[in-house]
């Protein structure tokens, strides 16, 4: 069990590094999906950690906003190529 929490930390924080120099969508999303677990895990102390529950949603944010990034670097280059 540890064992799975500790790949879904590494996987997020190597695609979250991924995703941000690569602004790469696609590994933002990646990075998203493997910290929910975590976040869950979090999200029930009773303390200041259950604000970790909330990393989720802020890489969700980022997520959407380097597609919306990207989305619009590829409307550019079609405009110009035509």
């Amino acid at each position: 069990m540890l064992l799975l929490w500790q790949l879904s930390l590494f996987v997020s924080i190597a695609t979250l590094f991924i995703g941000v120099a690569k602004t790469s969508w696609v590994f933002l999303l990646i990075s998203t999906i493997t910290f929910i677990p975590i976040a869950y895990y979090f999200s029930g102390a009773n303390n200041a950690w259950k604000y970790v529950g909330l990393t989720p949603f802020f890489l969700l944010f980022l997520t959407i906003l380097f597609w919306f990034i990207h989305k619009r670097k590829t409307r550019i280059i079609r405009k110009q190529l035509h």
